[in-house]
């Protein structure tokens, strides 16, 4: 078998499959005490640690075929045999497997949570497909490490299930993310309290399969900066230049501005799309940014449906803290906390620049959420008037219980000229909802005047095209 516009030959078995013999990680500190104990190290990035395999019954729930074909080079048929369930659990790993997990720290909820790292998954290799993209693979749930902190290092079945779909359908609506290849599960049992109530369950233990070019997040850097590792630090970031940010020079002066101006952006690039489809991420701490400006970890997290900017996805996040309007604020104070962790390796004069990003950042931000909801209005050209023509329309939706996603949807299936018709918003039935607001004639008809403004400029066609995005 064959990818689809490729002459690459797709592996049929596990035996054809080989990881990188040597992955770029290895260049790293590594603590190579593999005991799956809890423990504190210093001056490394990784330590060894080694998958324990699900028991009992394990099997194949489902793989993407896309992450298979498209990333690993792998013939999905592949997933169909009881080697490739033995490799997903970490039972035999190909030839060229490094298993590690990774120490970083982070900032959860505000407050620095010190040492926390890879306390269920494990690294296991990289491989260097047919387009020449190094990727690394990632088993979650995989049991205990060095960071567990007393934990059993297991995932549930659920939990496994949930990553898997948003993050291929993250992939597919065009937002930067980790990837998902496969799960397994089987009848060993782990036990969880789901809603934190007082009433734990038992509940099947499984495992999913992660890729992405790397797994460093913003508190990779925080843990060795706060710890006063500042050659490791310095090693590290470096590493991160070299493989991960091409256009930035390791003889550049500035490189390490450079990076930190190209993390903020990309992050805020993400957090718009994140804004445009009303993903909320449920624990938006630091330790779950990505370096690349991805998504990554996906424990609790939705799509708010009736918009609310209130609206929390973590049954534990009380305060609202993580709420989908103050993610873009979350997210900007997470930057500067990488800001403060490359600080040590920066001269007085560059940390000033420094602090001159920071100051841009909320602007960039605020206009990269209204480009993206202009472009979901079918508006491609910012003009004045329009930041308040979105903040009504998203006011008007909150107040009467419009449904995010189909308000935007049910926008594009009519055409400029029927939006004043109430027999055909009558048969739609977010803006049926939405027309119940007082104000809705008075938006309506700003809205349609600047549809008018942008007329010479977008055709109906291309205009339909950016309300379904």
């Amino acid at each position: 078998m064959k990818m689809e516009g490729e002459a690459t030959t797709l592996k049929r078995t596990l035996a054809e499959w080989k990881f990188s013999q040597y992955p770029k990680y290895i260049l790293l500190p590594i603590d190579e005490n593999n005991e799956q104990i809890s423990s504190n190290v210093k001056n490394v990035v990784f330590s060894e640690a080694t998958p324990i395999p699900l028991e009992n019954n394990v099997r194949l729930v489902c793989v993407s075929v896309d992450a298979l074909a498209n990333i690993l080079d792998m013939d999905p048929d592949v997933s169909n045999r009881e080697e490739f369930v033995e490799f997903v659990s970490g039972r035999k790993l190909p030839y060229g497997a490094l298993p590690i997990a990774h120490r970083y720290g982070g900032h959860q909820y505000g407050l620095w949570a010190g040492q926390l790292g890879d306390g269920r998954a494990h690294i296991i290799g990289e491989y260097v497909n047919s387009r020449n993209e190094r990727w690394q693979l990632q088993l979650k749930g995989s049991g205990p490490t060095p960071y567990s902190r007393m934990r059993d290092g297991r995932l549930v079945l659920r939990a496994a299930i949930r990553e898997m779909v948003v993050s291929e359908a993250c992939h597919y609506l065009g937002v930067p993310t980790t990837r998902a290849a496969a799960v397994i599960v089987s009848d060993e049992a782990v036990v969880r309290d789901m809603y934190y109530s007082g009433c734990p369950r038992r509940e099947s233990a499984a495992v999913v399969l992660r890729l992405a070019k790397c797994w460093f997040r913003f508190g990779s850097l925080e843990v060795l900066s706060r710890a006063g590792e500042l050659t490791v630090l310095r090693q590290l970031t470096d590493f991160i230049i070299k493989e991960h940010f091409p256009d930035i020079h390791l003889s550049d002066e500035n490189r390490f501005i450079r990076l930190f101006s190209d993390i903020a952006h990309r992050t805020l690039d993400m957090v718009a799309k994140w804004q445009g489809l009303g993903f909320t991420h449920g624990l938006l701490n630091t330790d779950n940014m990505s370096i690349l400006g991805i998504t990554m970890d996906y424990g609790p997290f939705g799509f708010v449906d009736s918009y609310d900017s209130g609206f929390v996805a973590n049954c534990s996040d009380g305060e609202g803290k993580y709420a989908l309007a103050k993610q873009p604020d979350v997210v900007v104070w997470n930057i500067g906390q990488l800001a403060n962790a490359l600080k040590p390796l920066l001269t007085s004069s560059q940390q000033v620049h420094m602090l001159h990003i920071l100051k841009t950042l909320d602007t960039y931000c605020k206009n990269k959420i209204l480009e993206t909801f202009l472009m979901k209005i079918g508006l491609k050209e910012e003009r004045w008037g329009d930041e308040q023509l979105v903040e009504k329309l998203l006011d008007m939706m909150q107040q009467t219980g419009a449904d995010f996603t189909a308000t935007f949807r049910q926008l594009a299936e009519l055409e400029p000229s029927e939006l004043v018709s109430e027999v055909k918003i009558s048969e739609k039935w977010s803006l049926k909802r939405l027309s119940s607001h007082a104000s809705w004639g008075c938006w309506l008809d700003q809205y349609r005047e600047r549809l008018d403004k942008e007329a010479g400029t977008v055709l109906v066609g291309s205009y339909k095209t950016s309300l379904r995005h």
